[in-house]
């Protein structure tokens, strides 16, 4: 058990899927649920959204090019 934890590879590993999880996957799911939520938000779903962009602002700002929170009009002109 002991080599396990002296290993660096798993070292690196763990920081690796913390770091993975950090910066792609909960800003993915975020940004998943401000897109389809945004418009319909109640006061403290907002300020919970906040609170986790405040946490997660490093990998939001990697994805945030592909956000479009406008509301989808019609095709009518």
């Amino acid at each position: 058990m002991e080599s396990i934890l002296n290993n660096s590879f798993a070292t690196l590993l763990t920081y690796f899927g913390v770091v993975s999880i950090y910066l792609l996957v909960i800003p993915l799911i975020l940004f998943y649920w401000m897109n389809n939520r945004w418009n319909f938000m109640g006061k403290f779903e907002r300020l919970a959204v906040y609170g986790l962009v405040f946490l997660f602002f490093p990998g939001l700002i990697l994805f945030s090019p592909f956000l479009n929170l406008r509301l989808k009009g019609d095709i009518k002109g």
